[in-house]
C-alpha cells in the first residue's frame, strides 16, 4: 500500500483527507498513465458523491479523457459496465461500509478487476501534478445511466432458477443497491420485504446493512421469511440470515458456494481462496471434503489475485466480500444473494442445513482506533507481547494483528479452541495497543 491507496482504494473523511482537489488530481492522473482514456464512473448514495464524482470527472476531461457516467450504481455494476463498454478504467466513488462522512475512490482496469498495486503506485506518483490538454481537446462527460438495465439483466440471468415462493428480506443499507436488488428479486418471482432503501430519508450505513445483521435477523423472524440479506453501502458485501435466525458470515457463504460448485463439478482445481482471517473450522472442513484451501492477504483484491493465480472460481472474506470468478470480477453482494436464494429454491431447505458438520473456532475480533497505525505496529512492545501470547496458545489457536486498510484502526483477531481464551488474548492485545497509541514519543 502507498500513501493514499489502502486495501480498497483511496478512502478518507470528506473535505479533510479526501478533498475535491485530490479527486480531480486522481482523475487527471489516469490521463497521464493512459492517453485519452475512456472512464466509466459511478457512485453510492452519499451526499458527497456528487461533488467527488464531478471533481474526478473534471480531472479526466481536463486531461482529454471521456467520462461515461452511470450515477448511483453498485461497485460490481461499475466493474461489469467497464467491461461492457470496453472502457480503459472503471471508477466508483464510495467508502463501502464506512459511515456517511467518509467517501472513497475505487479504480478498476479495463478487464473489470481492481487495479494492481503497481498501477496504484503509478497513480500516486502523479497525484501532485496535472496534465491539462488544449482547450479545444478537452473530453466530454456522457450520461449512460439509462444503460443500468444491462447489469440488472446480468443479475437476473445469474439465478439458478426462479424464486417463486421464496420470501426474502433485503437490507439495502440506504446504499447503492436500493433500486436494483428489489427490482431483480421481484423479477425472479420472490416476495421481497425491503428495509433501509429510502435514500431520501435514511443515511448510508447508518445503523443498518451488513454491519448490523441483528436487523435482518429480527425482520426474518417477524416476517417468517426464507432468508435475509444485508448489503453494505456499495453492495460489494453481503451478510446472510437463515430462516432459522442464524447469521451466516462470509466464511460460511464461501463454504456453501464451494460445496455447491464441487457437487456440480465446477470447482476448478478443487481450490478455494480465503484470507488470513478465515476461520480454521472452515479450513478443516474443506480438508475433509478434499478441497484445497489457500489464504490470501486481507482485502478482496488480494483474494482475486490468488484466484487468478490458481484458477479458483470461489473465494471471499469473512466480512462478506464473496467472489464467484466464473460470473464476476469483484465481490458482488446482490449476485451472491441471488445465487444463495436459488440454492434455497432448488434444495427446498434452509441454508443452515448446508452447514451441518462445520465446527467453527471461537474468534474474538476487536478494533482499536489509533492516530498512528505505523507507530503501533512497529512497536517492540507489541512484537514482544505477540510472541509471548503465541507461545501461550501454541497448538490451541492463532493471533492476527494488522492495520485496517480503510480506517484509522488496528484490527485484532484471536482464534482459539475456547471462547474464553480467544477473548482474554484479544483483550490483552487491545489494551496494549491502546497504551502504545497513547504513549508520547
Amino acid at each position: 500500500m502507498g500513501n493514499y491507496f489502502g486495501t480498497d482504494g483511496i478512502r478518507g473523511v470528506v473535505n479533510e483527507n479526501l478533498t475535491p482537489i485530490m479527486a480531480f488530481n486522481c482523475g487527471n492522473a489516469l490521463t497521464i498513465i493512459k492517453e485519452k482514456p475512456i472512464v466509466v464512473i459511478g457512485q453510492d448514495t452519499r451526499e458527497s458523491g456528487d461533488m467527488l464524482s464531478a471533481a474526478f470527472s473534471a480531472g479526466v476531461t481536463a486531461g482529454g479523457g471521456t467520462v461515461l457516467n452511470l450515477g448511483i450504481m453498485p461497485t460490481a455494476g461499475i466493474a461489469f459496465m467497464t467491461r461492457n463498454k470496453k472502457a480503459d478504467f472503471g471508477v466508483v466513488i464510495s467508502a463501502s461500509h464506512n459511515p456517511p462522512q467518509f467517501n472513497g475512490i475505487k479504480i478498476f482496469g479495463s478487464d473489470g478487476f481492481k487495479i494492481p498495486d503497481a498501477t496504484e503506485n503509478l497513480i500516486e506518483k502523479h497525484l501532485l501534478s496535472t496534465s491539462l490538454c488544449d482547450g479545444d481537446s478537452v473530453g466530454r462527460i456522457i450520461d449512460i445511466s439509462s444503460e443500468k438495465s444491462l447489469y440488472a439483466d446480468f443479475l437476473y440471468n445469474s439465478s439458478l432458477t426462479t424464486l417463486e415462493g421464496i420470501k426474502v428480506v433485503l437490507d439495502m443499507s440506504n446504499g447503492a443497491s436500493y433500486k436494483v436488488a428489489p427490482e431483480v428479486f421481484n423479477r425472479l418471482g420472490a416476495t421481497v420485504i425491503p428495509t433501509h432503501y429510502d435514500i431520501e430519508k435514511g443515511k448510508i450505513n447508518d445503523h443498518c446493512g451488513c454491519l448490523f445483521p441483528e436487523i435482518i435477523k429480527q425482520k426474518v423472524i417477524e416476517e417468517n421469511a426464507d432468508v435475509g440479506f444485508a448489503f453494505d453501502g456499495d453492495s460489494d458485501r453481503v451478510i446472510v440470515c437463515d430462516s432459522q435466525g442464524e447469521i451466516i458470515n462470509g466464511d460460511m457463504i464461501v463454504y456453501i458456494l464451494a460445496k455447491m460448485y464441487k457437487e456440480s463439478g465446477k470447482l476448478v482445481n478443487d481450490t478455494v481462496i480465503g484470507t488470513l482471517h478465515t476461520n480454521m473450522g472452515i479450513e478443516n472442513k474443506f480438508k475433509s471434503l478434499g478441497i484445497k484451501f489457500l489464504r490470501s492477504d486481507i482485502g478482496d483484491k488480494y483474494v482475486l489475485q490468488e484466484m487468478q493465480k490458481t484458477g479458483a472460481v470461489v473465494g471471499g472474506e469473512q466480512s462478506g466480500h464473496i467472489i464467484m470468478g466464473d460470473k464476476s470480477t469483484t465481490g458482488d453482494g446482490v449476485l451472491c444473494a441471488i445465487v444463495l436464494s436459488s440454492i434455497i429454491a432448488k434444495k427446498k431447505e434452509p441454508l443452515v442445513k448446508l452447514l451441518e458438520g462445520v465446527k467453527q473456532f471461537p474468534q474474538e475480533n476487536i478494533n482499536v482506533t489509533v492516530p498512528d497505525k505505523k507507530k503501533v505496529l512497529s512497536s517492540p512492545l507489541l512484537k514482544t507481547k505477540i510472541d509471548e501470547l503465541n507461545k501461550k496458545i501454541e497448538g490451541k489457536g492463532r493471533i492476527l494483528v494488522r492495520a485496517s486498510g480503510t480506517e484509522p484502526k488496528i484490527r485484532i483477531m484471536a482464534e482459539c479452541d475456547s471462547a474464553m481464551l480467544s477473548f482474554s488474548v484479544a483483550r490483552e492485545l487491545a489494551d496494549l495497543v491502546n497504551d502504545i497509541a497513547n504513549l508520547e514519543v
